[in-house]
């Protein structure tokens, strides 16, 4: 019996994680349609996070929407099958679970941010949920890692996939005033908070160094050129604000020395991530290639 042409190239090569993680995101969804209720406890609902402060970890695995739940499920696998060879799957899952949690935390101060500042009390019992901030974070690590690589489809390069959705989601907002407060922070501090994690958290086994401080992944990257010479400047002070004593120090975490980059910790260190990044894309090519080849003989010779 001949197998389905490219049906194993675009489902294959999923590690085991990552399909963990789809089994819990479409479990979630399903609770949802069979107990409707359950929204009040697993979503971030920010009236309710006190005492209810576990939903600060279940609202980013329960998808409220069918097509919420498409979306994510085709980046986390489709992204995670380049991200975590690269990152390793221990990485991969603090990653995962940083962005989480620290993206519900933002949204639900935000919430009560909104309320005292408009007494709207749709911001306290809006449920927000879903996989759209590590979504976001995922995209971040595509810019990272690949980012001069050109996507045929849409034209442009990774490096500007954040970018892109974060343009394309506040513009819908604009005509989704009601529910934007469900999806817009979540792919705002997932994206930051995804840079954040990257560019000064994330521990490189092979250098034993931290984060990527490359000018390639500066916070300014997000923008185009002309507007960079007024971003850098506020990057800096708040660079300066969140790891002015880590870069006083004497390589605590890995990253600076000094105030100066350790030898390889920057554009030798980035160019190697974003080699390993193209390696990783041109051998699953390849590699799906293959099987191609293969399945279109044995497909011939079964034919025959």
């Amino acid at each position: 019996m001949s197998s389905t042409p490219g049906g194993g190239n675009l489902f294959g090569g999923f590690s085991r994680l990552c399909k963990g993680l789809a089994v819990v995101l479409f479990a979630g969804h399903v609770i949802l349609q069979i107990f409707p209720s359950a929204l009040n406890y697993l979503a971030l609902i920010p009236a309710k996070t006190i005492p209810f402060g576990w939903n600060l970890l279940t609202a980013g695995y329960v998808e409220q929407t069918t097509y919420g739940l498409f979306v994510n499920l085709i980046g986390l696998l489709f992204m995670g099958k380049l991200l975590e060879p690269i990152w390793g799957s221990k990485e991969f899952l603090k990653f995962i679970f940083a962005v989480n949690l620290l993206t519900s935390i933002f949204v639900f101060i935000t919430a009560i941010a909104l309320y005292y500042i408009t007494m709207q009390e749709n911001y306290l019992y809006m449920p927000v949920s879903g996989f759209n901030g590590v979504f976001a974070g995922f995209l971040v690590g595509i810019k990272q890692i690949i980012p001069d690589q050109e996507l045929s489809i849409l034209r442009i390069k990774a490096k500007w996939l954040p970018s892109l959705m974060l343009l394309i989601s506040t513009i819908v907002s604009f005509f989704t005033l009601e529910s934007a407060l469900a999806y817009l922070p979540t792919l705002i501090f997932g994206t930051y908070i995804g840079w954040i994690y990257l560019r000064f958290l994330q521990r490189k086994p092979e250098s034993k160094l931290r984060g990527d401080p490359s000018d390639d992944f500066a916070f300014s990257t997000f923008f185009p050129d002309f507007v960079r010479p007024v971003i850098d400047p506020i990057a800096s002070i708040f660079h300066r604000m969140c790891c002015g004593k880590r870069e006083n120090g004497t390589d605590a975490n890995g990253y600076v020395l000094g105030g100066t980059p350790l030898p390889g910790s920057d554009s030798i260190d980035a160019s190697r991530r974003r080699e390993r990044g193209a390696r990783a894309l041109e051998e699953r090519l390849a590699a799906e290639s293959a099987r191609n080849v293969d399945e279109s003989q044995v497909d011939a010779s079964e034919n025959v």
